[in-house]
């Protein structure tokens, strides 16, 4: 299973800032901000938490002194989130609406289910330590 991890955490921290940033700026970028409402709400909210928990995640861009949550407790908020996010049009009817509404929260939410199935589940050097040690 491990086999198919090869995304460092260092490279899915730099995902989770930029998929962060671009999940709140979705309702600007593809304009339907003015809509309101959960299709609007949700993905602003979800970029903010993204962004939050991973300023306190134990890997390589995360705030030295705040480190509390374990990558693997991280992977498995951000399965939950997408899924959630990617679900979201179907469960809160507004699939009805322009595809420019549904269909970015969809393709970010299957996105990242991908990249959480590839990346790593520790930081690098943490890594290298637990082989050395095995």
């Amino acid at each position: 299973m491990n086999s198919i991890r090869f995304v460092p955490t260092a490279v899915h921290a730099i995902f989770d800032y930029v998929g962060g940033v671009f999940l709140i700026a979705t309702p600007f970028i593809f304009r339907f901000a003015s809509m309101g409402g959960i299709a609007v709400i949700l993905p602003i909210v979800l970029g903010a938490g993204l962004i939050f928990y991973s300023l306190v995640t134990d890997y390589e861009l995360g705030i030295p002194a705040l480190k509390v949550i374990p990558m693997t407790v991280h992977l498995t908020i951000d399965f939950v989130a997408s899924a959630f996010l990617a679900l979201a049009p179907f469960l809160f009817s507004y699939s009805n609406q322009g595809l420019n509404v549904w269909l970015p929260q969809v393709i970010a939410g299957v996105a990242v289910i991908l990249l959480v199935l590839v990346s790593q589940t520790q930081p690098e050097s943490r890594a290298k330590i637990v082989k050395a040690t095995a």
